[in-house]
């Protein structure tokens, strides 16, 4: 049965959609890359290794783009998100365990985003840790009803605005640091002085690769694609059956943009961080996100410490509801059940808050929500990478062997890493 798509009286033109297409699913989705856990690796990285490092976050960060801009493609292309064409292919017990590892996925993210954001509270007022999560767990469901109740515009336009804040007070933090051309120069280069710089430069990857972004962006991506279809009948293909095509040039086009403008800003974020902490004098503090604030505070200033906590307030608040999103998206598409907002948070936030209650150790936590997100890389990048190089699939707008093999290796070095940071977990 078609689905009858209800129009907005007033309409953008043909090149505004497009422009849409591309970058705002890309914007909601680049906050996924600057959450608590990217603060706490980076800041590592750049403590234990000054500049040394700074390669493996731009590298990171390139291959994150190439993921996304596959993941942003198939939606776009095929008007299907990821778990979509992933529950079309396979048996209703292959969806449902399918499904079940999503949702733990997203729980994992939630449980680093609210214990960044208790820790960034009790910094910034006080609280008590678990009183933080409740506040997290409150304001990011706020964000998410503005999605219901306003449109996806809307809640891209909050999280774009929250990815500004971010940006503003982490490059605040790295300009009052004052980092050098040259440590920045010597960075770049790719070198690994030691096992301990392996295991970082493990984390600092592991942090960037996540599947809950390739669930939400291929979503969003499907349904912008949606409403240019019913704008521009110039694109083929039916958006509701299997391989439906269309993708053009126009549409491609915006959809690399769109990641590329959404990427850059979270790179720099990332790398701002690694910097800042480079910068800092050597051994200066512990290093966790309480250390990495008082260690700021003391060497800056009052003013880059409060402008850090305000950052990893903000990242906390935007990243936990794009967490949320990609459960209720795999929810939907894979067993084809929905549950109300305020449910579904509340679920989804319980592990954290009780953690936190249970008065565990804030750094271990973060530790375990990267382990939980590191199992679900290899549900979310194999099946997009065979997805997206199928004709049968994609049409006109399958990949490129070239585009296969680089995404290829993505994926062989996501699986990697991840299994190297499962391992020395385990052997402590």
């Amino acid at each position: 049965m078609t689905e009858v798509l209800t129009r907005p009286r007033t309409r953008p033109g043909r090149a505004t959609a497009r422009a849409s297409l591309g970058l705002a699913p890309a914007l909601v989705t680049a906050v996924a890359y600057v959450d608590p856990g990217n603060v706490a690796t980076n800041f590592s990285a750049g403590s234990a290794y000054g500049y040394g490092l700074l390669w493996v976050v731009v590298g990171s960060t390139a291959a994150a783009g190439l993921v996304q801009y596959l993941s942003a493609k198939l939606g776009s292309c095929t008007g299907r998100s990821l778990t979509e064409t992933v529950a079309s292919a396979v048996g209703r017990r292959a969806r449902v365990a399918y499904w079940v590892q999503a949702e733990l996925v997203a729980v994992a993210t939630d449980i680093a985003e609210v214990v960044g954001g208790a820790v960034a509270l009790k910094l910034l007022f006080g609280l008590p840790l678990w009183a933080g999560a409740g506040v997290v767990a409150a304001v990011s469901t706020a964000l998410l009803r503005l999605r219901t109740t306003r449109g996806e515009n809307a809640f891209a336009a909050a999280i774009t605005v929250a990815l500004g804040l971010i940006a503003i007070g982490f490059i605040a933090c790295a300009a009052f640091a004052g980092p050098t051309a040259g440590g920045v120069l010597s960075g770049m280069r790719p070198l690994l002085p030691d096992s301990g710089a392996v295991l970082l430069a493990s984390g600092v990857f592991g942090a960037t690769v996540m599947p809950h972004a390739i669930y939400v962006h291929s979503a969003l991506s499907r349904d912008g694609s949606r409403w240019l279809r019913a704008d521009d009948p110039s694109l083929p293909g039916d958006p509701s059956l299997p391989g439906g095509i269309g993708g053009t040039g126009g549409v491609l086009s915006a959809t690399r943009r769109g990641v590329v403008g959404a990427m850059v800003p979270a790179g720099v974020i990332n790398a701002a961080l690694l910097l800042t902490a480079a910068a800092l004098p050597a051994g200066a503090g512990e290093l966790t996100l309480e250390g990495v604030h008082s260690t700021v505070g003391a060497v800056l200033g009052s003013l880059p410490a409060l402008a850090l906590a305000l950052a990893l307030l903000v990242s906390s608040l935007a990243s936990t509801a794009v967490g949320t999103h990609a459960g209720d998206i795999a929810m939907r598409d894979l067993i084809r059940r929905r549950v109300p907002a305020g449910v579904r948070r509340l679920v989804a936030l319980a592990p954290a808050v009780l953690l936190l209650a249970a008065d565990l150790d804030t750094t271990h936590l973060l530790v375990l929500s990267q382990v939980g997100l590191s199992l679900g890389v290899p549900f979310a990048l194999i099946p997009l990478i065979r997805l997206t190089a199928r004709r049968s699939v994609m049409g006109g707008a399958v990949n490129h062997r070239v585009t296969t093999a680089a995404a290829s290796v993505v994926v062989v070095a996501a699986v990697a890493v991840n299994g190297f940071l499962l391992v020395d977990l385990a052997l402590g």
